[in-house]
């Protein structure tokens, strides 16, 4: 079967390529469509297909180009594809494709609904002026599309309740691939670092807890910082993005020793899991794909009670919920977290790349490359 995959915008690194990664390890032939690629040779053996607007200034600000995004997506090149398999987080789910055939399958894998536009208490992105204006229009547009008739599924429970509220659709819950399996076969990711990268470590404060995300507002990793100066613990800030001069600025101001650590490896990020007293993740997130990698290191979680996340961490077993959506309540947590046993039965097997794929193949009908349909999620 001939099949196209389609993403919103291909990025260096985010939960959402992690799945579009699988995507295309499932489907290796399948071509790709998407808005604007940033990320050129991830996918060196796969035909990537930039829209319109990858020649626009537009690409560089997803706020400006939400208008047009919608349109953008209907009526793209079809090379006489029987399936089109979508990861969408913004509007990609609008996608049509000229000539479909009679037998023609669509399935939406739904990371979110467009957080700017349904839910912008969750991502304050979404109350600018800009995005204020243009929501009403969005969200009429969004729920049309999504009534067009293709087969949903959503990355976690909180994210299937709200397609259901803002589309009017059901879906079932496909969890994200993480890699838990090479994760958690390392008994001591020291052991896979390079020298400077095991002297960085070394000099990290003891004990400290751990923040590590996408430096943007909504991840929330300044609750982190406040947090841990309130619970009297150092803290490690791992990963890049917008925020990094502010979050430097409140290290550098902050009552206890906070190291901002940008970019790490993968390795030495599963190593400052595994050094840490906990990793907290405040965010209210659509899935989490870091809390589950962490566990999967032996890390104990400190996450919140709302979102994505907490049907991941089990509390007392895993980690930590905070049930108040305040960094106080994170600070909290943080001085009670060292009471969690994590070296009992944890849950994060189920989330494994093996199982991820023999979902979606039951899912979409078509068997996934390596896989045969009859694979037993494990």
């Amino acid at each position: 079967m001939s099949g196209v995959l389609v993403h919103e915008w291909i990025e260096r690194s985010g939960g959402a390529e992690k799945v579009l990664d699988e995507f295309v390890n499932c489907y290796p032939d399948a071509d790709l469509y998407c808005l604007w690629n940033d990320a050129p040779g991830r996918y060196s053996t796969t035909d990537v297909n930039e829209s319109a607007l990858a020649a626009t200034p537009l690409r560089r600000s997803k706020a400006l180009s939400l208008p047009v995004m919608p349109f953008t997506w209907r009526g793209l090149e079809n090379r006489g594809y029987d399936f089109a398999l979508i990861s969408s987080h913004v509007f990609a789910h609008h996608a049509t494709f000229r000539e479909q055939s009679a037998r023609f399958r669509k399935f939406v894998y739904v990371h979110t609904p467009a957080r700017y536009v349904w839910n912008p208490e969750l991502d304050e992105r979404g109350n600018s002026p800009l995005a204020r204006l243009g929501s009403p229009i969005l969200r009429k547009i969004d729920r049309k599309r999504a009534s067009e008739g293709a087969s949903f599924a959503a990355n976690s429970e909180f994210v299937s309740r709200r397609v259901e509220r803002a589309w009017g659709v059901q879906s079932r819950v496909i969890h994200p691939p993480v890699d838990v399996d090479r994760i958690s076969a390392v008994e001591d990711w020291r052991s896979r670092l390079s020298e400077n990268e095991l002297q960085l470590l070394s000099s990290l404060p003891s004990p400290f807890v751990l923040g590590a995300s996408r430096f943007i507002p909504y991840k929330r990793l300044d609750w982190v910082i406040r947090a841990a100066e309130r619970a009297g613990t150092a803290a490690v800030i791992a990963g890049s993005g917008p925020e990094e001069d502010r979050l430097r600025a409140m290290a550098d101001s902050a009552s206890v020793p906070v190291r901002i650590v940008r970019r790490p490896s993968d390795a030495l990020l599963f190593a400052l899991y595994q050094q840490a007293l906990a990793y907290v993740f405040p965010a209210i997130e659509d899935f989490g794909i870091m809390p589950v990698e962490a566990m999967a290191a032996g890390a104990r979680v400190i996450t919140n009670s709302t979102g994505g996340a907490s049907e991941t961490v089990t509390p007392g077993v895993d980690g930590l919920h905070f049930h108040d959506d305040s960094w106080e309540s994170v600070a909290e947590c943080i001085r009670d977290v060292a009471a969690v046993d994590v070296n009992g039965a944890r849950s994060y097997e189920k989330y494994s790349v093996r199982r991820f794929r023999s979902e979606i193949a039951t899912w979409t009908g078509v068997p996934v490359f390596g896989y045969a349909n009859s694979v037993s999620p494990q």
